[in-house]
């Protein structure tokens, strides 16, 4: 999940992550994980992706989060679902998403410049 922001809602995160917030904790299928609430706090971003093992890295330049699948435990992976990823064609430009090759196999190929 890519956020510009670090105080987005329970509702968001929800649509995002596929982790639902309920008083319990925080729930996907049959997992619940308990999470600390102040009384009064809103969502807390940055406390619920902790508790779910969830990697956050900043890019101060574009001013982006990214905040990774959860690990519980920090381990393993609690599902191996690729998060739907969005990117131009590079030679139409067009968009061209990671569902449209369900089915079929597909190397994805990274680079950054550190």
């Amino acid at each position: 999940m890519i956020v510009d922001r670090l105080d987005i809602d329970a509702a968001a995160f929800e649509l995002a992550t596929g982790w639902k917030i309920k008083p319990e904790g925080a729930c996907k299928s049959d997992v619940c994980v308990p999470l600390e609430r102040s009384a009064g706090a809103g969502f807390d971003l940055v406390a619920t992706a902790e508790r779910l093992g969830m990697a956050i890295v900043a890019d101060a330049d574009a001013g982006l989060w990214s905040i990774g699948p959860a690990s519980l435990g920090g381990r393993s992976l609690t599902t191996a679902e690729a998060p739907e990823l969005s990117l131009p064609d590079v030679l139409t430009g067009e968009d061209v998403t990671l569902s449209s090759f369900r089915g079929k196999k597909v190397v994805l190929a990274s680079w950054a410049p550190y």
